[in-house]
């Protein structure tokens, strides 16, 4: 038989609890996805990981919620996994409402720049879009004080690393 043709079958239940096998154990059933998915909450939120694990998980779950008819463990399940899409929404909020922050400072601060000095270079634009929120109040502080555009240069000469 050639070596494509071979298979394999893996008990998820008898899987030894590390993190090499923690994906195909969310997949198992019972307690075994159970302590899986506790692994899988107690891991860094910035784990590569956890992200795209639980992004499957989450499909997984509204797929079983569009089902008719659900098992008791399959509703266990989707109610296990409520809390953790809830957390992971109110991160995706914040980050988004993070960036809606910057990017609202980035271009109020264009403006004003703008309307003072004429048409900014690109490379000028680009460097200010991407300052934190607290250097763009800085900036936009400082601004009142600029003359020419040469004060703006050398503002971000000091301030970052232009």
């Amino acid at each position: 038989m050639p070596t494509y043709l071979n298979t394999s079958l893996i008990i998820l239940h008898q899987l030894p609890e590390t993190p090499e096998t923690l994906w195909l154990r969310l997949l198992g059933r019972g307690g075994t996805r159970s302590r899986a998915i506790d692994e899988l909450e107690a891991l860094s939120p910035s784990h590569p990981f956890k992200s795209a694990s639980l992004k499957l998980l989450y499909n997984l779950s509204r797929n079983l919620q569009a089902l008719p008819k659900r098992t008791q463990e399959e509703r266990k399940f989707i109610m296990r996994l409520a809390p953790l899409y809830e957390q992971d929404r109110e991160k995706a909020i914040q980050q988004g409402e993070a960036i809606g922050l910057q990017q609202g400072e980035a271009n109020l601060v264009l403006r004003q720049l703008k309307r003072r000095f004429g048409e900014l270079p690109p490379h000028i634009t680009e460097t200010i879009q991407k300052l934190s929120v607290e250097q763009l109040e800085d900036l936009g502080e400082a601004l009142l004080d600029f003359e020419t555009q040469a004060d703006l240069i050398n503002w971000l000469n000091r301030s970052t690393d232009f």
